[in-house]
């Protein structure tokens, strides 16, 4: 069988000198069209941590509002957002090779222009590549619970992570996230709510009705069916 290289696959370099901190890289095998993708579609679609930091204009070849969003899962989502929204630049980080290679084969096939992805940590790219106030949204959905009280600590959403989202986003930026864990959403909502630089687009204290650019997945749906709640936080990074 051809071993597998780092010049074949170039993204697996991320994971021998950067620690994954914000996320579990999740076993599960990738399919055949998904190895493929990184073929074809790494060169166009992939961004490195060792590029150091991210020039927008030049990557995307034009001037547009950047939105961010942290462990797209499958990318199905994100795939239709940037679909539905050809005006903005999207970026999308995850640390699961099978959602990747999904993400980038799926973007490919349909010619999708203005999106482009991260394999790596979403702590070494928010501070390695994105540059303080310049993007316009920042987008977190499902994150891991870690719903064992135990493990809450480890959460992405803490204070000192909530801070790093708002010095990236330009003033009037917008930060979403949702959850369909109601205790990680009361943290999500603690959490934002004592952030200084954040206005709460509900009202204090409130979650928000979900925004029609995020995309209902097919889970999301399934669970509804089945009574189970989501729960939206949009908030504004104040001018000041």
């Amino acid at each position: 069988m051809q071993e597998d290289s780092a010049e074949k696959f170039p993204y697996r370099t991320e994971y021998k000198k950067k620690s994954i901190r914000s996320y579990v890289i999740r076993a599960g095998r990738m399919t055949e069209g998904q190895r493929r993708a990184f073929d074809h579609y790494w060169g166009p679609y992939g961004l490195s941590l060792f590029d150091g930091p991210l020039s927008a204009r030049q990557v995307f070849g034009r001037g547009a509002p950047l939105v961010l969003e942290i462990g797209f899962g499958m990318g199905d989502s994100l795939l239709a957002m940037a679909r539905a929204e050809p005006d903005k630049d999207f970026i999308g980080i995850e640390v699961h090779p099978p959602g990747v290679g999904r993400l980038i084969n799926n973007a490919g096939t349909a010619g999708v222009e203005n999106l482009r992805v991260y394999m790596a940590d979403a702590i070494d790219v928010l501070n390695d590549c994105i540059a303080d106030a310049s993007l316009d949204r920042i987008q977190l959905y499902f994150p891991d619970p870690w719903h064992k009280k135990k493990h809450h600590k480890r959460r992405i959403v803490q204070p000192q992570f909530a801070r790093l989202l708002c010095t990236k986003l330009k003033p009037g930026g917008l930060l979403h996230m949702a959850t369909d864990w109601e205790n990680y959403a009361e943290q999500m909502l603690e959490v934002l709510e004592t952030e200084a630089l954040l206005e709460n687009t509900a009202g204090k204290g409130e979650y928000a009705p979900r925004p029609d650019f995020r995309p209902q997945t097919k889970f999301e749906r399934r669970g509804q069916r089945l009574g189970h709640g989501v729960w939206d936080l949009l908030y504004r990074r104040a001018d000041s």
